[in-house]
């Protein structure tokens, strides 16, 4: 049960009359008497409110930062009309940062037998699955005193997946891939390693690509033209230990390695690569295998939907058997972690030769832009010194790179703006130098 305003307005209204009017017992009777009454009758004559029925429909998905749109249908099977308030209560981070309160509430009448669609417009703010809590309701009585009040929990789940900015960069990457396999004007002559065609020799055409035996039965010089080999395998391993928890600007480490996986995985899939994802920190967290083509992008990003930083130190070794176990044969291995020196040394280089070995390797992290912006202050003492400690940083994140290289893994090493297609221009210039 809930009092209205209108209720305490008519109690104070009251308290006058009893003071002025009719002082004493008998007065103070008759009015509390009247308003209980009033209160009793309106509660009766409400609309029950576990009697009504409630279905949800709308977006199961959403890409993060988007607004997505879940509706609820009240059914009132009663014979009374409901005139009502009704709250439908998410978790805070499916609101975004500017909501009032407000969003979640709703006013609503609905005639005996007949029922109406509410719909509550959600645009959340963290990656992951959200999930209403409760759906309140405050029926209220034809004299506007007193409510019936209740709750009901209407399942739903809405998974609020990666924002995927570096899609962006898609059209001119698989621009760049095309290239590389021959379907535009530009050709590719002495690169890759499967076989493409034959074609007529013009100058400044390699002559390592001519292909003798096919001039023999010709009567003009026919060159070989390649293309990058199809069906490669990729794994692309992230790494979800407490490093990946760590804030570049105002998103985690994890979100970009997450945004630099999608776009690598896209062009990869659009290449005719096959695809594959572990993510790791002590034990597997996801794991994608077997897709190919338009099916590995949506696998992927429900995969990492949920995913999120374990404040625990990677087990490397444990990551990197996981990485072999997960594939037998030649693989291009794409390691999404962090190269910051101590936990670099203590974890990742050790197991590293393990899998440059047997696999090329890349190693991908993403910088910390603020250290760039310190290491160009100037003007304080604080500043200076600031500049000092970021060259510092800088330079030991340099030589752990070398290191890195030194064991025959590729490194980048980009901003968060830049690392996603940096790693695909590496991927690209693998496939042209026929690595994969």
């Amino acid at each position: 049960m809930a009092l209205t305003g209108r209720t305490a307005l008519i109690a104070a209204l009251g308290a006058l009359v009893v003071g002025f009017l009719l002082p004493g017992w008998y007065g103070l009777l008759a009015v509390e008497v009247s308003l209980l009454l009033a209160i009793l009758y309106d509660l009766a004559a409400a609309t029950p409110v576990k009697q009504l029925r409630f279905t949800r429909t709308g977006d199961t998905s959403v890409r993060l930062g988007e607004q997505a749109n879940v509706s609820l249908l009240v059914t009132n099977p009663s014979r009374r009309t409901l005139h009502a308030e009704l709250r439908d209560a998410w978790p805070p981070s499916s609101w975004p940062t500017t909501a009032t309160g407000t969003e979640s509430r709703h006013t609503l009448t609905v005639p005996a037998g007949e029922r109406r669609r509410l719909t509550t417009t959600l645009r959340p703010g963290r990656r992951g699955d959200r999930k209403p809590a409760r759906t309140t309701v405050r029926s209220y009585g034809p004299l506007g005193l007193a409510a019936r009040q209740g709750n009901h929990h209407i399942p739903w789940r809405l998974r609020v997946l990666p924002a995927f900015p570096s899609g962006k960069h898609l059209p001119a990457k698989l621009s760049r891939l095309r290239e590389l396999d021959g379907r535009t004007s530009i050709l590719t002559r002495g690169e890759g390693a499967e076989f493409d065609s034959l074609r007529p020799y013009v100058p400044g055409d390699d002559t390592r690509s001519i292909d003798w035996r096919a001039t023999a039965r010709q009567s003009t010089v026919a060159v070989r033209t390649w293309r990058p080999e199809r069906d490669r395998r990729i794994l692309i391993v992230l790494d979800t230990g407490r490093t990946s928890a760590g804030r570049v600007g105002d998103i985690t480490r994890l979100d970009v390695h997450m945004d630099a996986a999608l776009l690598l995985a896209t062009l990869a899939s659009r290449a005719g690569d096959r695809v594959d994802l572990l993510a790791y920190d002590r034990t597997p967290r996801a794991r994608v295998t077997g897709r190919a083509g338009q099916q590995t992008l949506p696998a992927l990003v429900n995969a990492l939907a949920p995913l999120e930083p374990a404040l625990v130190e990677t087990d490397a070794r444990g990551m990197a058997t996981a990485a072999l176990h997960a594939t037998s044969q030649n693989s291009l291995i794409v390691l999404l972690t962090g190269i910051d020196r101590a936990p670099a040394e203590e974890g990742l280089l050790p197991v590293l030769p393990h899998l440059t070995q047997r696999h090329p390797v890349v190693v991908a992290s993403v910088s910390d832009p603020r250290i760039e912006e310190m290491s160009r202050a100037r003007g304080t003492i604080d500043a200076v010194y600031d500049a000092a400690a970021a060259a510092r940083a800088k330079t030991e994140r340099q030589e752990t790179a070398r290191r890195f290289e030194k064991y025959g893994a590729a490194v980048v090493d980009a901003s968060p703006s830049r690392l996603a297609p940096a790693l695909a221009d590496t991927y690209l210039a693998l496939k042209s130098a026929g690595r994969l």
